[in-house]
């Protein structure tokens, strides 16, 4: 007998085990997110100026062989998709073509020798249309998600067509199509001209290029960090456990979710952030707060303070039977605002931001409870009597409501089924009357009225026969 038992007994101990070792890959593979496709579209231009000579050759030909150099470094990232747009290749200046810019290597994987072999081979001819160049860039990004989308413009003169690029950037950034592009002028300064329509890097010499190549691609492609500090009352970081949204401060498009924590040495987590946005924080605590514009230097730490003082409010029903009544809400409002901040259930504790409430009771009659008073780390109480059961036996159809009688004076509260069944209401402690009339009764005097007292916790009957 002692055999099968332990038979029993090993199985079911694999099977646990092996049930938990299936649950735990789940959760890791929920906590696990991919990380985002990097897609880089070059933006290159080949229009009659850059066969100039420049230093130490002609601009197109330093230009082309330090790209070269730029892509083969790039063989081994993850995670990368790289495509090139070329203009003023194609038709020879004079005359001027403004529609002169091709996608001359879709944006994909692998597609680095054939971008190096299209670079060997481009031969400038025409004009600089770099306004209807990004604009036609944003169409060469294929529908993808969980993507970072980047232009790196590369010229050596200004726009000749008419076009706006800084309002064309724009567009593309308020679409959500592209992040802000990087713009790369080669021999001389373009600053004034192309610093609204991107991070412009200057190359006034082969170095200053090759530099900054290395730069916007590092930006590019690395990720940075930073911490949110939630502040108390007292300026310091411990508040946590709050979700948080990093919204694109351009766009409006949400970018990241968290959950904020401390780590185990009691300070707040570190998050792994794009630098190349500017973001918009909103807290989601109650009432939620938020910080606008928060830039993140790439390459360094940046620390986000944001004040979210926090404290307690729990909701009471006085008597021991206080559990038996379910799902008595309470409006919580700011201070003298009317805009509903949340609605709270009794015996429920929940976090708010320190201040002063207004709370409405959704009990029967409704209570006004004015200023509460929240404050760091403590919980601030509210308790209401227990409410009483009132049992409305009409046994007939009609038209009736209760009243809160209080100060001489009759408050409606409720208004009855014109069915004539049984209703049963909890009501706060108090005296109420009913008031009712039959609907066969075709005269007002037939009306009937029935006053009561309701206590906490005591169950009362109304009938009307």
């Amino acid at each position: 007998m002692k055999y099968p038992i332990l038979k029993f007994f090993l199985l079911f101990f694999c099977s646990l085990l092996l049930s938990v070792n299936v649950f735990s890959q789940v959760i890791t593979k929920e906590k696990e997110k991919p990380k985002p496709i990097t897609r880089i579209l070059f933006v290159y231009d080949a229009s009659q100026s850059m066969l100039g000579e420049w230093q130490s050759d002609r601009k197109i030909s330093i230009a082309s062989k330090l790209m070269c150099e730029l892509l083969d470094s790039l063989r081994n990232v993850p995670d990368l998709q790289l495509g090139l747009r070329v203009y003023g290749h194609q038709k020879t200046f004079p005359p001027q073509d403004c529609n002169d810019s091709k996608l001359e290597i879709p944006i994909g994987y692998f597609t680095i020798d054939k971008i190096k072999n299209k670079l060997k081979t481009i031969n400038p001819k025409g004009t600089t249309p770099i306004a209807a160049s990004l604009e036609a860039a944003g169409y060469d990004f294929p529908p993808m998600d969980n993507c970072r989308n980047i232009i790196v413009l590369i010229t050596d003169g200004l726009e000749e067509c008419g076009g706006d690029p800084c309002a064309v950037s724009l567009s593309l950034q308020k679409k959500g199509i592209a992040l802000k592009p990087f713009i790369i002028g080669i021999g001389r300064n373009f600053k004034e001209s192309f610093d609204c329509v991107g991070t412009y890097f200057d190359a006034t010499t082969e170095k200053d290029f090759s530099n900054a190549l290395k730069v916007v691609i590092s930006q590019a492609l690395n990720s940075t960090t930073a911490q949110v500090n939630l502040l108390d009352a007292y300026g310091k970081p411990t508040e946590t456990n709050v979700g948080m949204t990093f919204y694109d401060n351009f766009s409006g498009s949400i970018k990241y979710n968290f959950v904020q924590t401390l780590n185990n040495m009691g300070l707040p987590d570190t998050l792994v952030l794009d630098p190349l946005l500017a973001y918009n924080i909103v807290v989601h605590t109650i009432p939620p707060v938020s910080k606008d514009s928060v830039v993140i230097t790439p390459g360094k730490h940046t620390t986000i303070p944001i004040d979210a003082p926090q404290g307690m409010m729990e909701l009471k029903l006085s008597g021991s039977s206080a559990s038996s009544v379910k799902n008595l809400n309470c409006i919580v409002r700011k201070k003298g605002e009317m805009e509903t901040l949340n609605v709270q259930t009794f015996d429920q504790k929940t976090k708010y931001i320190t201040g002063k409430y207004d709370l409405e009771v959704l009990s029967l009659p409704r209570l006004q409870i004015k200023d509460v008073d929240i404050k760091q780390s403590y919980t601030t109480s509210v308790e209401i009597p227990m409410p009483g059961i009132v049992v409305i036996q009409p046994s007939m159809r009609g038209f009736g409501s209760i009243y809160l009688e209080e100060n001489n004076k009759l408050t409606m509260i409720y208004t009855l089924n014109e069915d004539g069944e049984q209703e049963t209401l909890y009501l706060l402690p108090g005296k109420y009357r009913v008031i009712f009339r039959s609907k066969f009764s075709t005269k007002a005097i037939y009306t009937l009225e029935k006053s009561f007292k309701i206590e906490s916790g005591v169950t009362t009957r109304v009938n009307f026969y």
